[in-house]
């Protein structure tokens, strides 16, 4: 059967519920703990941090199906289903017997898949009758796209976004407060948590860590708001598993059959949502997969952090996570010009790599752009840099097939464009951007904190 380059699968496949991996999990990830008192969090606990629906999400590991609401199947409807492309252009230009596809999430006006998540949260909250949320990005493509679900919705959106990328990426800010978002670069003078961290490392550009705790403070000191977030969580997890259930119904329409799935893992949104649902075949046995989480040099929770309880945030307000985790404290280096900022891994994610039924690549900054440059002059699409490790690794295996003349097909996820990193772009253009990698006493200092549980 001829592939067509684009495949698009017609509003009636659109998935009707998400799938939750943790049901056909053998071992499920570890519970979240309260750090004050050591136990699991209730969904009590977690009811006054979250919103309570997303809260039961992100504590029930046994239901496989959660029906989609019919108010987010609607706004899916806007871009979704979202192409699975066959990137012959990129399989000539490397000479490879490989066949290459990418599941593409930036036909949205957030430009990433996000916006799956964003609009389920923002649906929950207004459920709720919240007035508004917060949230921090790493990158911005949260931050985004969690504006247009809350306009959406008509609801309160306050963003505590990282400094470096506040800073990096003004358009994407002016994104969000054009969809009436109040963005912060944090850390900022705005919290108690916020004016700690500028304390303790002043000067510094932010993390994700940093940011998560000024938006919880934020949402637990005001009424009728909540704190939401866009990676990490198993509820989020969730929610993005729209994006697996539809490569998997396109390759099966076609009668493709990847051999390795790639994604970028930051948090693991993007990996843990395209991943899902063909890991469930594989823990259930029906088929196998090598699937490959590839995550930056500069932040390797995957490849060379601990397998530990840990906070979830650099202020300690939030549970305790066990999770591969560099550390609360630690700050990826301002020369990171991509998200995939956070210390730590989801605990979904973190254990199917402990239990080795994935694995992980981390990929310097500079060959990422390489591979991102050429995948733009290639397929046409400018990526995101965080896409782009994912296109590093495909690339690679694609070579690898090349060599040895092996016919692989390999599958990968296309998280988003890059429309609005046009300033790391430039930095790579003109031979000005460099790689870092943490040193082993760098990471051993953030180990030595990690909470003794």
């Amino acid at each position: 059967m001829e592939i067509p380059y684009k495949i698009y699968l017609s509003e009636e496949e659109l998935p009707r519920q998400w799938y939750n991996v943790r049901a056909d999990m053998k071992t499920k990830p570890a519970p979240l703990l309260n750090p004050g008192t050591g136990q699991p969090v209730t969904l009590e606990e977690m009811s006054q941090i979250f919103c309570t629906e997303l809260a039961r999400q992100e504590l029930d590991n046994d239901t496989p199906y959660i029906d989609i609401p019919k108010e987010i199947l609607d706004f899916y409807r806007m871009y979704r289903p979202s192409p699975l492309v066959r990137a012959y252009f990129l399989e000539k230009a490397l000479g490879t017997p490989a066949k290459i596809y990418y599941k593409f999430e930036g036909n949205n006006t957030s430009g990433s898949h996000k916006l799956n998540s964003a609009i389920a949260q923002a649906y929950y909250a207004k459920q709720q009758g919240l007035k508004g949320v917060t949230t921090e990005p790493g990158a911005g493509q949260w931050g985004t796209a969690l504006s247009m679900a809350c306009a959406y919705f008509d609801l309160d959106c306050r963003v505590f976004m990282v400094k470096c990328s506040y800073e990096q990426k003004p358009f994407r800010r002016e994104v969000m407060r054009t969809y009436g978002a109040n963005v912060t670069p944090s850390p900022s003078e705005t919290t108690e948590v916020g004016r700690k961290i500028l304390a303790e490392f002043p000067g510094t550009t932010g993390s994700l860590g940093c940011a998560i705790s000024e938006a919880v403070e934020a949402a637990v000191s005001t009424e009728g708001y909540r704190y939401v977030l866009g990676s990490v969580l198993s509820q989020v997890l969730l929610h993005q598993s729209v994006i697996g259930l539809e490569t998997m119904a396109a390759c099966d329409k076609y009668g493709i059959v990847p051999d390795v799935i790639i994604g970028c893992a930051g948090g693991g949104s993007n990996l843990g949502g395209l991943i899902s649902p063909f890991m469930g075949r594989k823990l259930r046995g029906e088929a196998d997969y090598q699937i490959v989480a590839v995550e930056p040099a500069s932040c390797p929770s995957l490849t060379r952090g601990r397998y530990a309880y840990d906070f979830c945030d650099t202020g300690k307000v939030c549970p305790l996570a066990k999770m591969y985790t560099l550390g609360s404290g630690f700050i990826p280096s301002p020369n990171h010009a991509g998200g995939l900022r956070y210390h730590g891994m989801s605990s979904v994610l973190s254990e199917l790599y402990d239990e080795g039924l994935m694995e992980a690549r981390s990929v310097e900054q500079t060959a990422v752009f390489e591979a991102a440059t050429q995948f733009a002059r290639i397929e046409g699409t400018l990526p995101a840099p965080e896409s782009s490790h994912a296109i590093r690794a495909a690339i690679d295996e694609a070579l690898r097939c090349k060599e040895t003349g092996e016919e692989k097909t390999i599958l990968f996820g296309l998280t988003g464009t890059g429309y609005f990193d046009m300033v790391a772009y430039q930095k790579f253009n003109d031979g000005q951007m460099s790689d870092y990698i943490p040193t082993d006493d760098e990471l051993a200092a953030g180990f030595d904190k990690l909470p003794k549980v």
